[in-house]
């Protein structure tokens, strides 16, 4: 193995110490992607970084020893952030770096820059390791909150700030943007375009500073931000925060071309990947069986039985949108017994998933 190649081997291995890991294959498919994102200098630097945030003076007590100067180490970051495959953060008035898991992270930097070589690449990665990992994790990167208008007065009161999508929009206070949906645009090159909507822009970022600074993402208004919430209930789509009580970003999604909800739907309990707090529950007197739950729920949760409609729990993951489809009120949301509650930020949610994962 060369030098160059023992760089990336490197850094894969440091990538798959991470909560979510970036296993091995005998393939090497993994290696060919990381070469996608990462130049050999970056790659090494990388490597050198952690899943929680440090500023360049920890970071450069790490690789002096390479004789890089700080101005070429804080060059490099600075150029690996515009590219979005490390993540940033201002603590205390001081810019601090930390790696990105591969998804959600890395993955999503190629947004309106994909080909189909790396379309091939991750294919095969997903189905040689990567999928494999990605689904083991017990405490799920994302979950999946109501939509709104699935849960009537008096009721939103009783919901919890996380799982109330306006309230986390109104209590923002980072920069909003939008970006297009990589999962949508990898789906149109291999020529299936969704079938559920045209909306191209539907992950909503909560801190948005970093994605607009590197293009991936461009500014938008909270009530932009809240337009487009609008727009993608009405076309039924599932919102996935990322599992925090402030998460970065709300993707909203379908399952004509989201990967998790494309993969997620092949299982028979879909509901144990997933963090959600509630269900659905179909009345049988007021069921029409017009069957059109069935028809419009992302993960085949509705089914028929003597002419009505019930629920498959192991399947349903209370996104709600078969409530707000009924025309006979025979679908409402319940709110389970036990509340889970979400990490407190993205910190401690990979704490959690490192602590489950290390358990297993």
């Amino acid at each position: 193995m060369d030098k160059e190649e023992q760089i990336y081997r490197d850094l894969q291995k440091h990538l798959d110490s991470l909560p979510v890991g970036f296993p091995a294959t005998s393939s090497g498919v993994e290696i060919r992607l990381l070469k996608h994102f990462f130049t050999p200098e970056e790659a090494e630097i990388a490597t050198c970084l952690s899943i929680t945030p440090q500023p360049l003076t920890r970071i450069y007590e790490s690789v002096k020893e390479t004789g890089i100067s700080i101005e070429e180490l804080k060059k490099i970051l600075d150029s690996m952030e515009r590219k979005v495959i490390i993540t940033t953060s201002t603590i205390a008035g001081e810019k601090h770096y930390r790696n990105s898991l591969y998804v959600v992270g890395i993955h999503e930097s190629l947004v309106n820059r994909l080909t189909p070589e790396y379309l091939m690449n991750i294919g095969q990665y997903v189905t040689e390791g990567f999928g494999q990992e990605l689904f083991r994790v017990k405490t799920p990167q994302i979950r999946t909150i109501p939509v709104e208008k699935s849960i009537p007065l008096p009721d939103k009161y009783m919901v919890s700030t996380y799982d109330n999508v306006r309230d986390l929009i109104e209590n923002n206070t980072g920069q909003f943007a939008v970006a297009n949906c990589i999962c949508q645009q990898a789906r149109e090159m291999a020529g299936e375009p969704c079938a559920l909507t045209d909306l191209r822009e539907k992950c909503l970022i909560l801190d948005g500073d970093q994605y607009i600074n590197g293009g991936l993402a461009r500014p938008i208004t909270r009530e932009e931000a809240l337009d487009i919430l609008e727009k993608a209930q009405d076309a039924g789509l599932v919102l996935q925060p990322l599992n925090s009580q402030r998460p970065e970003v709300i993707c909203c999604c379908c399952g004509d071309c989201c990967g998790i909800l494309r993969n997620i739907k092949q299982f028979p309990r879909p509901a144990d990947f997933y963090a959600s707090n509630f269900y659905a529950e179909i009345d049988p007197d007021l069921c029409t069986g017009c069957q059109v739950c069935i028809d419009h729920c992302q993960l085949d949760a509705p089914f028929m039985t003597d002419g009505v409609a019930s629920i498959n729990l192991d399947r349903c993951i209370g996104c709600g949108n078969c409530v707000v489809i009924c025309d006979s009120d025979a679908v409402s949301l319940k709110k389970k017994e036990t509340e889970t509650v979400p990490p407190k930020d993205i910190n401690e949610l990979h704490e959690k998933i490192a602590a489950a994962k290390a358990r297993t």
